[in-house]
């Protein structure tokens, strides 16, 4: 499986002694874009599957964060327009749009984290699987197995909370690019009177993202304690 992009590269120069040498070598990798070279490489370097899966959580996890506050300051852009009373609107529509952007921008974020965190999870559980058989001792063998469905199950946990609060995002950047567009082509007064009845609906989405997205940061910071304790 290839990708073109490894966040938790963004992270080398804390888990790895060599760092300069190891990003010069991902950077190499990137243009190949194969993410088993890239995990082969990063080994050689002492930088293990599990190493990039704990950064990529952490990634995944900082991501929904910054979008979280982003969604509440959108979100407090579109309560401040419904309720001005005169004023440049062609301005007040274009701090919504700015805001918009932004939140969409970190939604498209929150995204590529998760596949990140998709990605080298799928990879290191299949290694682990697959080296189960490397083992001749059956006591061994069969600790190590425990161990793979205890962490399987915990981020199978972690992963859909991460997904359910992906989901909630969506919802929440129709609404806000239905009323950026609508107040685009309605650059008056009675356009931003008729946005009122949308604040609330608004509102309550929001808040639904972000108890979902704080759930989801609960939960990934929970598994990497697991994993790093373990």
């Amino acid at each position: 499986m290839c990708q073109p992009t490894d966040i938790s590269t963004q992270r080398c120069i804390q888990i790895a002694p060599f760092a300069l040498i190891v990003c010069a070598a991902v950077s190499l990798l990137f243009l190949s874009g194969c993410s088993r070279a890239y995990y082969s490489t990063m080994e050689k370097f002492g930088v293990h599957k599990r190493d990039i899966m704990v950064n990529r959580v952490k990634d995944a996890r900082d991501a929904q964060s910054e979008a979280k506050e982003q969604f509440k300051s959108a979100l407090e852009q579109f309560t401040e327009i419904v309720q001005v009373r005169g004023g440049n609107l062609e301005q007040q529509y274009k701090k919504l749009n700015t805001e918009y952007t932004r939140s969409k921008d970190k939604a498209n974020q929150v995204h590529q984290r998760i596949d990140a965190v998709e990605s080298v999870s799928e990879a290191l559980f299949r290694e682990w699987k697959a080296e189960l058989q490397q083992y001749s001792s059956t006591s061994l063998r069969q600790d190590s197995e425990r161990k793979l469905e205890s962490t399987r199950r915990q981020y199978e946990q972690l992963i859909t909370a991460m997904k359910r609060a992906e989901s909630k995002i969506q919802p929440v950047l129709t609404v806000f690019h239905d009323q950026v567009l609508y107040l685009k082509h309605n650059l008056n007064v009675q356009a931003i009177a008729s946005l009122q009845d949308e604040r609330l609906s608004l509102e309550r989405n929001v808040d639904q993202l972000i108890r979902e997205m704080e759930d989801s940061i609960r939960e990934a910071d929970l598994f990497i304690s697991r994993l790093q304790q373990s």
